[in-house]
């Protein structure tokens, strides 16, 4: 599977349409998502935008540029990171769109439309998906193009994923399905993680062999052990590991939220980094703009979309160029 700073053809991002899973803030969780979108398609790349319904695609025509290319589909949930295809190359080159089952996030969120429209769109872009036989969703690992990738065992090893596999079969399977033929296992996501520890707001490759993990904001951080941990593991593995601002606390309703700014969208020619309001969102953005110095990096409000569960790259996925 190449890295996410490889060449993209497009990227494919969910628009919300759920009042149920976005209570009270459903309209600014689509003006953020907007947001993103018209970012990224301002910079020239192809941006699919999903709608649900008639009454969903006039609200998000209303809120995206001409830039934007809307694409009506049936889904659940916006994130796509989990249930849309994950593009890998062949020997000659040749992209294939491979899907894994989906559960629906361990059984607590299944929505109609979840588990069919990676495959969906993965068919509409001239792939034939290949299914694999065990769960995974996207946002769970993260590679380096390298044939190296970092997850987190409290994800990948849940039983309420693959009970009757084990880690070696796991690292069979990803060496199999996505070529990742070394494993980094973290421990423990992030603290109220509705995803059981997706790895994509706790470790991030910005290079080969070169891991991004966020450091405690002061003694108040709800992750400040997992980080530690995170980061003593990957440095025991030989990655090289930088630093990168956490938001600190984040609450909604006297809830610790999930925020992270390491669920940054890395995109053709911009790096989009959700913020939250926090002291630590300039400096947030400015140290992961040093990570990319080819490309800019900007920060966007994602606290609605953070309370819907995800952030900007939960809700998008690439298509790698050919």
């Amino acid at each position: 599977m190449p890295p996410e700073w490889a060449p993209q053809e497009w990227l494919w991002i969910g628009f919300p349409h759920d009042e149920s899973e976005w209570p009270g803030i459903l309209e600014p969780a689509q003006e953020q998502i907007a947001g993103f979108a018209n970012a990224v398609a301002d910079t020239g790349q192809e941006v699919r935008l999903l709608v649900r319904d008639a009454v969903n695609e006039t609200r998000a025509r209303a809120l995206v540029s001409g830039g934007v290319t809307l694409e009506r589909r049936v889904y659940g949930d916006i994130w796509l990171r989990d249930t849309g295809p994950l593009v890998v190359a062949d020997a000659d080159g040749n992209r294939i769109a491979r899907r894994f089952g989906f559960n629906g996030w361990g059984g607590k969120y299944p929505i109609d439309g979840d588990d069919t429209v990676g495959a969906e769109i993965a068919r509409d872009a001239g792939l034939d998906p290949e299914i694999a036989d065990w769960i995974l969703e996207g946002g769970a690992i993260d590679g380096d193009g390298t044939g190296q990738a970092v997850t987190t065992e409290q994800c990948l090893l849940n039983p309420n994923r693959n009970p009757d596999l084990s880690r070696d079969d796991i690292e069979i399977l990803l060496a199999r399905d996505l070529g990742f033929d070394r494993v980094l296992w973290l421990g423990e996501g992030l603290s109220n993680d509705h995803t059981d520890g997706h790895v994509d707001n706790l470790a991030r490759f910005v290079a080969p062999n070169r891991l991004a993990i966020p450091a405690a904001h002061d003694g108040r951080d709800p992750n400040t052990a997992i980080y530690a941990d995170a980061k003593a593991r990957a440095e025991a593995f030989g990655l090289d590991v930088v630093d990168i601002p956490s938001p600190g606390p984040i609450t909604r309703d006297g809830v610790i939220e999930p925020a992270s700014y390491a669920n940054f969208a890395i995109t053709t020619h911009l790096v989009v980094v959700p913020t939250f309001g926090s002291p630590c969102d300039e400096e947030a953005v400015a140290a992961i703009a040093a990570l990319f110095p080819g490309r800019a990096a900007i920060g966007l409000p994602a606290d609605a979309v953070l309370a819907g569960g995800g952030g900007f790259h939960c809700a998008s996925q690439h298509m790698p160029a050919p």
